[in-house]
């Protein structure tokens, strides 16, 4: 990979970061504006080999994010099946353990394991018991209290 193309492909994931690109020819406009210049077949082959998704922005369109970003239509689905699934929620300083009723565990888990929540480092399921380990530097204490506001959200 030439220099030219490793900066070019760090802009872009600077400029995602900083605002709301929702295509190809914004993402190439805010390249142009930042010194860089991009046709959109560039634009493109940067957008596949940076792995780019297109998450739910905060204005309800569609935008680029970086691989692993939460989605917030995943978040709010995520917080509809911890509602409907989810018994307890505790946590020692490591791990959160969730408890739901026999057999749903499996699919809480993999709500929680699709949010890519950035707090969640991966989850394993049995029967009616989850393990979610936080990722890195985050406390078990602290992913718990924020799986708990899911829980919280929409009641009266």
């Amino acid at each position: 990979m030439t220099a030219a193309r490793r900066e070019r492909q760090g802009a872009i994931l600077r400029l995602i970061q900083e605002r709301e690109l929702a295509t190809q020819a914004e993402l190439a406009e805010a390249l142009h504006e930042a010194g860089y210049e991009a046709v959109q077949t560039t634009v493109s082959r940067d957008i596949h080999e940076l792995g780019l998704r297109k998450v739910r922005g905060s204005g309800g369109r569609l935008v680029y994010a970086p691989p692993g970003a939460p989605d917030t239509d995943t978040v709010r689905e995520l917080a509809q099946i911890l509602r409907r699934t989810a018994l307890s929620v505790e946590a020692n300083e490591h791990l959160v353990v969730i408890l739901t009723p026999r057999g749903l565990a499996a699919a809480l888990a993999d709500a929680i394991d699709d949010a890519h929540h950035p707090l969640v480092l991966g989850t394993i399921a049995g029967e009616n018991t989850i393990f979610v380990a936080p990722h890195e530097g985050v406390s078990g204490a602290r992913l718990r209290d924020e799986l708990r506001t899911h829980l919280l959200e929409g009641a009266a």
